[in-house]
């Protein structure tokens, strides 16, 4: 036990180092030459302090994704290798007869240890966006949202939990398609509450104060052809110094959201920009996609979920302290495979993501016909979240869904009125 966990360790701390190292030293953010003096040269909007401070805060963020992500993996083996998840299970089995009650019980512990042992890391990133101006959040907002995330995440995941177990007893070929059938309709589900239910416990939301924007931003809506009556505002500035817009629901809860960070330091131009941007994604069915896109990725998961869990359950029972792939302790093991297998997809959903924001980029330009609203607009944005405009290879990799800021403002300023959209 000591030898595979001392080895886990040392592999997480070379593999820190390795991102250390990358990150700091290796990583090349710098401007081609092609691009320097151009309006994606950050030194053509940037003062020197803030290019400097966008370096900093860019690789101490980038650095903290890479190294917390593999944290987690390393709790659930070390919490499998030493035997914690056996003896929870059995305290457990002691106290309730009810496999809902355990289960729950389980979920709840593992939820809480989790969630101490990553709280370091989440508090040391909190910490760092306040030092840079980024945050903008009282330390007393950051603990609810860390207790919202908290009894929004353990019900789900019991109720997951307990699905997965009753459909393993079920069919154990077949749960991962029983499972998937399942998912489709509570996806749609969650993104049908999300507008109404989940995002108000974090934010005020409100309908957009100034009419006079408003009326030019349904104006813009029409001319897209687009059915609105509304537009939201959200306000965030008590919590980020950032600027954001989005497009989030379903059906009649689909919301066009304005961060009130956005409107204060936008001009209408730029604003309208970001709009047309949005209406965009709605307007080639971005969301729609996305959630098909997920749908099947999700059964394509599930799938290999299923035949990794099977085999390392089955192989290493001995070595992870659990009986089978039936153990209610073995519960570590799936999650660390869900886990390593989303982020080895991410690549792909960022490419996607990618492609798609580029599209709602030419839609943007193309309806307001104003390149130099969008490129300012990308200025501010970069500016705001003192973000790096041509990120290393390997960030853009595995965190960008949008393109990098350089290559945003590069499509806008070499775009001429009456090209065909890409």
């Amino acid at each position: 036990m000591r030898r595979w966990i001392s080895g886990a360790v040392l592999a997480y701390v070379l593999y820190g180092l390795f991102i250390y190292l990358y990150i700091f030293q290796s990583g090349d953010s710098s401007v081609p030459d092609s691009v320097k003096g151009t309006p994606a040269d950050p030194a053509t909007f940037m003062t020197g302090r803030e290019l400097i401070l966008s370096e900093e805060y860019s690789k101490i963020r980038n650095f903290l994704f890479f190294i917390k992500i593999p944290f987690d993996w390393l709790v659930f083996f070390i919490l499998l290798v030493a035997g914690f998840s056996k003896k929870i299970k059995s305290v457990l089995e002691r106290a309730t007869r009810f496999s809902y009650l355990r289960i729950a019980g389980y979920v709840f512990v593992l939820s809480v240890i989790v969630a101490l042992c990553s709280l370091p890391l989440d508090w040391i990133s909190y910490q760092i966006a306040l030092n840079y101006d980024i945050s903008a959040q009282s330390t007393g907002s950051w603990i609810k949202d860390q207790v919202i995330d908290f009894w929004i995440s353990f019900p789900l995941m019991t109720l997951v939990t307990i699905v997965f177990y009753a459909l393993l007893k079920k069919s154990e070929k077949r749960w991962w398609l029983y499972a998937w059938l399942i998912t489709v309709p509570f996806t749609l589900f969650l993104f049908f509450l999300q507008p109404v239910v989940i995002d108000p416990l974090y934010n005020d939301f409100y309908p957009l104060k100034d009419q006079e924007l408003k009326a030019d931003i349904l104006a813009l809506a029409d001319e897209a052809k687009i059915p609105a009556d509304q537009v939201y505002e959200v306000n965030m500035s008590e919590k980020t110094n950032t600027l954001n817009a989005y497009v989030t629901g379903l059906g009649n809860n689909k919301r066009i959201v304005l961060w009130d960070t956005t409107l204060k330091e936008l001009d209408k131009p730029e604003i309208l920009f970001i709009m047309a941007h949005e209406m965009g994604h709605y307007v080639m069915k971005h969301v729609y996609y996305g959630l098909g896109g997920y749908l099947l990725m999700s059964l394509l998961g599930l799938y290999f979920i299923d035949k990794i869990y099977r085999w390392l359950a089955s192989r290493y029972r001995t070595m992870l302290n659990i009986e089978g792939k039936h153990d209610l302790a073995a519960l570590p093991l799936l999650l660390a495979i869900v886990a390593i297998l989303s982020f080895l997809s991410s690549p792909l959903n960022n490419t996607v993501s990618r492609f798609m924001e580029r599209q709602a980029d030419q839609y943007a330009i193309e309806l307001t016909e104003d390149k130099e609203a969008g490129i300012k607009t990308f200025q501010e944005l970069s500016i705001a979240g003192l973000s790096q405009t041509n990120p290393p290879a390997l960030v853009k990799f595995f965190r960008y869904g949008h393109p990098t800021i350089m290559e945003r403002i590069q499509s806008l300023d070499n775009y001429k009125k009456g090209e065909d959209r890409e």
